[in-house]
């Protein structure tokens, strides 16, 4: 047995190369994989501070500067006018509504026109068909609950909420949480009050699809 053993380990045992390459090719998709969630959060990270800038200066009423004292060259300033437009009242998909404010949870995001795809990915979105910030009514913005609605897990009631357009700020407090089925829509609906009602998937660590919906509800505070 002593000698089998001695025997055995001169001579390594050769590796499947079916095995070899499935390891490699995990490795690679694994890689690939990271990479992938890398770019999406530094698109997603770009695109907010670019689209806050732009807010920003839209809110102050000027045109933008390039460098010290420089304006900017026509094409880019009539680019800014169409964007400033665009913050007003927007109804485009992906057309940039405003922003909100949670500072009890460290939420600051851009507020997009939709909920497609590419506009969670790279903010939180406005639900068409429910009512446009500022008007009366149940106002309803989704977000993904691994990224910019992540701080939603840690929400309480009373907690302040605004909501800032080229049309006005509007200020909401928190008045309740819930978890819901997918398909109890009726969150949505409008109840006749001025009502912001924001949604996210839930649980907050599932992994893959989760199952059920989180649900802050918010009313408009006075003043």
């Amino acid at each position: 047995m002593q000698f089998r053993s001695k025997w055995q380990m001169s001579f390594p045992t050769r590796t499947n190369p079916f095995l070899r390459w499935s390891q490699r090719l995990f490795f690679l998709i694994g890689i690939l994989a990271l990479g992938y969630v890398g770019l999406v959060l530094v698109d997603g990270k770009l695109y907010q501070a670019y689209q806050t800038w732009r807010f920003q200066q839209a809110l102050k009423g000027v045109q933008p500067s390039v460098g010290s004292g420089e304006h900017l060259p026509p094409v880019l300033a009539e680019e800014n006018r169409a964007t400033t437009e665009d913050l007003g009242m927007a109804s485009r998909e992906g057309s940039p509504l405003g922003r909100i404010v949670i500072r009890a949870i460290g939420l600051e995001v851009m507020i997009l026109e939709g909920i497609d795809d590419e506009t969670l990915r790279r903010a939180v979105g406005h639900i068409p068909g429910t009512s446009l910030p500022g008007q009366a009514g149940n106002v309803a913005i989704a977000g993904h609950r691994d990224t910019f609605f992540r701080g939603l897990r840690n929400i309480q009631k009373d907690d302040a909420i605004t909501l800032t357009t080229l049309n006005g700020t509007h200020r909401y407090r928190v008045e309740s949480t819930k978890i819901v089925e997918p398909e109890d829509v009726e969150v949505l609906d409008d109840s006749g009050g001025a009502i912001l009602t924001l949604v996210t998937c839930y649980p907050f660590n599932f992994v893959g699809a989760a199952p059920q919906r989180f649900i802050v509800l918010a009313h408009r505070s006075p003043g």
